[in-house]
């Protein structure tokens, strides 16, 4: 009972975060696992996976896990970003996957972790969905997240129905016993932001000056140097690292969960779908028999 009282605290304490400051308000890819349970006036989500080219069975698996979540009140798009092809077999066997499912993004930069990526995947998204037939803005809300960070889909709809969809800064708060999301930045495991934030990082001096370091505290300096994101959520511990080895970023799983980061393993991932009873809708049928 204690413990219960204790995780609804610090939830409550994440998702009020925003509040220090004045509430603000103000067609995607084929791709889209929400089409069905959603409508022009839901929130609009891309999840921007950043991989590399040849992490073809990541990709497939990580295609399994969003696509068969289908959370009320979203159109959420999960897209795999990289930067540009290198080698023969990429530009047939990424092509293909492009033709079959259409939810790659191919970057113009070389390969990196920390030497500007993730400037590259924000500033281009501005360009990359100009299109009149889209409704303003194309999404409200857009993700930068690793790959081997489980997202639980509905739970991230419902953290983000209540917020601005302006000036909005979203994630786990860096260092792990913070919880504060005005000291420092977001974890890489996945932090989102408002479109405007978008838009901003493509017309900035700010970022353009400052690509370099570990992605997600360069993130961070950006939207501290250019006094952004005045509406900030805390989703700790809703977000965290999987419980194994015990860290002060770990967590044991459990329901409130929006995700779950360094699955790096079959046996994690495993695990913490088994957990989350993630095969429940799986209908009856003579043509399988699973135990």
């Amino acid at each position: 009972m204690t413990m219960k009282i204790r995780f609804d605290s610090l939830l409550k304490f994440g998702r009020c975060a925003f509040q220090k400051f004045p509430y603000q308000s103000s067609n995607s890819s084929s791709t889209n696992f929400l089409a069905t349970n959603s409508s022009s006036d839901d929130i609009r989500i891309l999840i921007g996976i950043l991989t590399l080219p040849d992490q073809y069975q990541r990709r497939h698996f990580l295609r399994l896990i969003y696509g068969t979540q289908s959370p009320m009140g979203a159109q959420v798009d999960v897209k795999f970003v990289f930067c540009n092809l290198t080698k023969e077999d990429q530009k047939v066997l990424v092509a293909l996957e492009i033709m079959r499912y259409d939810d790659i993004i191919i970057l113009n930069c070389k390969e990196n972790m920390n030497k500007g990526k993730t400037y590259t995947y924000f500033s281009s998204l501005p360009e990359i969905l100009n299109d009149t037939d889209r409704p303003y803005p194309p999404y409200h809300y857009v993700m930068k997240a690793d790959d081997d960070t489980y997202f639980r889909l509905e739970n991230l709809v419902e953290s983000l129905k209540p917020l601005p969809r302006e000036d909005l800064y979203h994630g786990y708060v860096i260092p792990c016993p913070s919880m504060d999301p005005f000291v420092h930045y977001m974890s890489g495991m996945g932090y989102m932001v408002s479109w405007d934030i978008v838009e901003w990082i493509r017309d900035s001096e700010v970022p353009k000056n400052h690509t370099e370091g570990p992605e997600d505290k360069v993130f961070g300096d950006w939207i501290r140097e250019g006094h952004k994101a005045k509406n900030r959520y805390n989703a700790k511990w809703s977000m965290y690292n999987f419980p194994e080895p015990p860290t002060r970023c770990t967590h044991e799983l459990w329901p409130d969960t929006i995700a779950v980061h360094l699955l790096k393993n079959q046996e994690k991932w495993i695990q913490t779908l088994k957990y989350f009873n993630v095969t429940s809708n799986l209908k009856p049928s003579k043509l399988y028999h699973i135990p």
